[in-house]
């Protein structure tokens, strides 16, 4: 008789370092950073220790941590609101004509292959100082993963299906919302991940260039300024902001649409 034994479990602190590896190592990294920054005597303007990067960050006060990372957060999540509602649309018409396709992708590669940064001087001059011109920035870095993305979702679909949506006699738009968009989801959610960490890039580099607050402006106040731990703590909370924002997106997706978490994108 063919006896069943049971699988060995993992030992309970084995299980608890798996599940908490990512903060373990992050702590470890930081523990390090301290000793070798006292060990070594390191000066503040080179290279502060976490410890000083906190005590910079607390000297600044809540308000004006606040004032800065709103402005940020709002150009971020402007750009890329507009950045979706251009890019899905101009999507669904490239995939719709190949003529159109053609025309279309050299001028996004271009736009695409053109250093933002370079371009940004030119923005601000020609739209002037303010939200606009920020706001442009930010959308057009955000704006090409969610175009080819969306379009290579689009395009995805098997043959068969649209041949048998033909035979049928669905509509276009049908076609596309029923049979198109389902199988494009894990695309543009794949893509809208992406780009909302390149939004939050977007708006630093528009901060570099005109900005009276933000996170990017701050940065690049305190480093003209050898504050070098303020602009340490400034880079750590647009790492935290992009994390939270990533993490936003993913749970979007699993809670609209979990049937296509295992779908491959």
């Amino acid at each position: 008789m063919l006896k069943i034994f049971p699988q060995p479990q993992e030992p309970p602190m084995s299980a608890l370092l798996q599940r908490h590896a990512s903060l373990l190592v992050f702590l470890a990294v930081l523990l390090f950073w301290e000793c070798a920054c006292r060990l070594a005597h390191i000066p503040e303007y080179i290279f502060p220790a976490p410890s000083l990067i906190w005590r910079s960050a607390a000297e600044m006060g809540l308000q004006r941590w606040l004032e800065h990372v709103t402005a940020t957060l709002q150009v971020a999540l402007i750009g890329y609101a507009l950045a979706i509602a251009l890019a899905i649309p101009l999507a669904i018409a490239i995939t719709r004509s190949q003529l159109l396709s053609k025309i279309i992708m050299p001028w996004l590669v271009v736009i695409q292959s053109t250093p933002i940064v370079a371009v940004a001087p030119i923005i601000v001059v020609t739209l002037g100082a303010g939200l606009l011109p920020r706001v442009v920035i930010t959308t057009l870095i955000a704006f090409f993963p969610l175009v080819v993305s969306t379009a290579l979702g689009l395009a995805s679909v098997p043959a068969e299906l649209v041949e048998l949506s033909r035979s049928l006699r669905a509509t276009t738009s049908r076609q596309y919302w029923q049979i198109r968009m389902p199988f494009a989801v894990p695309y543009v959610f794949s893509a809208l991940k992406v780009s909302i960490t390149l939004a939050i890039v977007g708006a630093v580099v528009a901060e570099f260039v005109a900005a009276e607050k933000g996170l990017g402006y701050l940065i690049l106040f305190a480093t003209s300024s050898f504050k070098v731990p303020v602009a340490f703590a400034a880079l750590a909370l647009l790492v935290l902001c992009s994390l939270l924002l990533y993490g936003g997106v993913q749970q979007l997706h699993k809670r609209l649409f979990p049937w296509s978490q295992s779908t491959p994108a």
